[in-house]
């Protein structure tokens, strides 16, 4: 699964901007300013950044310079500044691309998507044991034979996945795929888990989890 920093001081943006990725099937982290952004880059390896411009400590405009000093990565530009020379200046730097808040979510996905395809580092599937899943057509098979998931059983399957190894609570997985609190208990996610089991033969994967919830064991 591709993997994208996001360099983004507004908590809200950057809380916002990770959910939907990561509904994507992307893996992410983010950075609050550009010290900290600057020490992920030199230690982790990653796909894409998303970077604003106007950040504490470090301003986007010297990141986007050390980045493309060091490590190469794809970069698109997340910021308020809308004026052309504000975006004439990041496109010479080096940007990829160049998106003005405020902003559709859609348009961000769509734009991240081209970029990596641009530098073909668009990972469309993923393969666990003899199951093969393509995030972007969001199609499921098991040893070339395609898997029928309903719209949730797929949303919950990649949310095991993005969490692999990680107890996932019951109230969190059913606000993530669900969108919404889970008020009074309810047997619709027990539901959802058991058919995932079945039609991928992942009895042994999908474990519950006592008095929490569910994990994805891989």
């Amino acid at each position: 699964m591709n993997r994208i920093l996001i360099i983004e001081d507004e908590n809200a943006i950057s809380d916002l901007i990770k959910i939907e990725l990561e509904a994507q099937g992307y893996i992410c982290e983010c950075a609050m300013d550009g010290e900290i952004a600057a020490d992920y880059i030199e230690e982790r390896n990653y796909d894409l950044i998303l970077l604003d411009i106007m950040l504490p400590k470090i301003d986007g405009y010297e990141l986007l310079e050390y980045i493309k000093e060091t490590k190469e990565i794809p970069t698109i530009f997340i910021t308020a500044k809308s004026q052309t020379k504000d975006k004439i200046k990041g496109l010479r730097n080096g940007a990829d691309d160049y998106i003005t808040k405020p902003f559709e979510i859609e348009e961000l996905i769509a734009r991240v998507q081209a970029v990596l395809r641009r530098y073909n580092k668009l990972n469309d599937i993923i393969k666990i044991d003899n199951i093969e899943i393509n995030v972007v057509a969001r199609i499921v098979k098991k040893q070339d034979q395609k898997i029928e998931l309903t719209p949730k059983e797929f949303d919950l399957l990649m949310l095991l996945i993005q969490n692999k190894g990680v107890a996932l609570y019951r109230e969190i997985i059913f606000e993530k795929v669900w969108g919404e609190e889970l008020e009074f208990e309810t047997r619709t996610l027990d539901l959802h888990i058991q058919r995932l089991r079945k039609k991928l033969d992942w009895k042994d994967k999908i474990k519950t989890v006592y008095k929490i919830g569910y994990m994805l064991e891989i």
